[in-house]
């Protein structure tokens, strides 16, 4: 799909199904933690219980991810995310009505898996359709994806509240979901399969570049930072005096923060050469935001919400530098496949890591410091990643080309 005015059409429609897909990227992973109380006393549902399904977006993201580009080289694409988005609008509106605790989470896990597909395969959609225009559009998409966070969070406690039932509040984010799915419906008919041998990339093959194994661990230090603010920051605000509503707000304002900044930084990182300058200035972000907090958590709690806001912007950046690190479709799709499954798999680490810290201490003096002392890798490791290189181009080098680690 390429240039032309009788490819207006197509291209239209397959920017509003991308548009749509980041819309549902995470509403199935964080839709549940505002009326996690609802939900436990509804099923009946044990602390152990309750501890298994926040981790299952790190375990979803981690596992079935790493399944999407392989899927893709053998079904399709396109086929491939229509099938994803009916997981992911199955799964929500089934748990909704789930009879016990080990229904809903069988049910949230499916919901989750087909999130995470389709997290995999937003990058190489992008590079197969709009190689041209890879900043734009993921700036488009993961400005999207930020609104749906944000609508999550901030949208199912008071339709829950309007209803009368948390299961009411979490089943209609199955209702978008399917709605989400019909442009694929048609795009199914136009499928196109990752490019075959030779320029065939597999996650194994990244695993073993230093460009691979760099994007991974900036992926999970970057996603570290995300589940401890998004899993924490409220309870932290609520201990400084805020009420849940006013705490959950604060929470949904980081969220939000980061839905104007997404529209601007990917086209911004996209034109440049190298995009350590960008990079390394949004990162610049967390430790201030963190040292904030530990001096004027109350007074001045907006203030850190939105320069933590802006900070999580890493995440729109690193989507875009996959886009940027590999020359092919099937190069992105791997990429991407291993960058955000490790990652994922990494990034258990941190929020597990504060409620540690917090239950030991009492306090957040000291999870905001392990905060702040991760930022000191993910420096470093950003500044590698942000410099131009492909992952093909490694690949190459690895087989006894002449390609140099870094060149573009």
């Amino acid at each position: 799909m390429s240039g032309g005015r009788q490819d207006l059409g197509p291209r239209l429609l397959l920017l509003a199904g991308l548009l749509l897909l980041a819309v549902n990227l995470r509403p199935a992973a964080v839709s549940v933690g505002p009326v996690l109380a609802e939900v436990r006393a509804g099923l009946d549902m044990s602390t152990l219980g309750a501890g298994l399904l926040t981790s299952l977006p790190v375990l979803a993201f981690a596992g079935f991810g790493a399944l999407a580009p392989q899927l893709a080289r053998r079904i399709g694409v396109h086929r491939v995310t229509l099938a994803a988005l009916l997981m992911v609008a199955g799964g929500l509106a089934a748990r909704s009505v789930a009879p016990g605790p080990v229904t809903f989470l069988v049910l949230s896990m499916a919901a989750l898996a087909g999130m995470a597909v389709a997290n995999v395969l937003l990058p190489s959609l992008v590079k197969l359709h709009f190689p041209d225009r890879i900043g734009r559009v993921t700036a488009l998409y993961t400005a999207t994806l930020a609104l749906g966070l944000t609508g999550a969070l901030t949208l199912t406690v008071p339709i829950s509240e309007a209803a009368g039932s948390w299961r009411v509040g979490l089943a209609v984010w199955g209702v978008v979901a399917a709605i989400a799915a019909l442009p694929w419906l048609r795009l199914i008919g136009h499928d196109r399969h990752l490019d075959p041998a030779p320029h065939d990339v597999t996650l194994s093959q990244v695993a073993r570049t230093r460009l691979g194994l760099g994007m991974a661990l900036f992926f999970g230090l970057q996603s570290m930072h995300a589940y401890a603010i998004f899993g924490w920051f409220a309870q932290l605000w609520r201990d400084q005096g805020y009420s849940p509503t006013s705490a959950g707000l604060l929470v949904g304002l980081v969220a939000a923060t980061s839905v104007p900044l997404s529209l601007w930084l990917p086209a911004a990182a996209a034109r440049r050469h190298d995009q350590s300058g960008i990079l390394l200035a949004v990162m610049a972000c967390y430790p201030v935001a963190y040292v904030g907090l530990m001096l004027a958590p109350h007074d001045l709690a907006v203030l850190w919400a939105v320069l933590a806001g802006a900070a999580t912007c890493t995440f729109p950046l690193i989507l875009t530098l996959i886009g940027l690190r590999s020359r092919t479709p099937a190069g992105t799709a791997a990429l991407s496949g291993f960058t955000q499954s490790a990652g994922y798999l990494l990034s258990a680490v941190g929020p597990f890591t504060v409620g540690v810290l917090y239950g030991a201490t009492g306090g957040w003096t000291a999870p905001l410091w392990f905060l702040v002392a991760l930022t000191v890798p993910q420096a470093v490791v950003g500044w590698y990643v942000a410099r131009p290189a492909y992952v093909e181009d490694q690949l190459r080098s690895r087989r006894g080309g002449r390609v140099p680690d870094n060149a573009s």
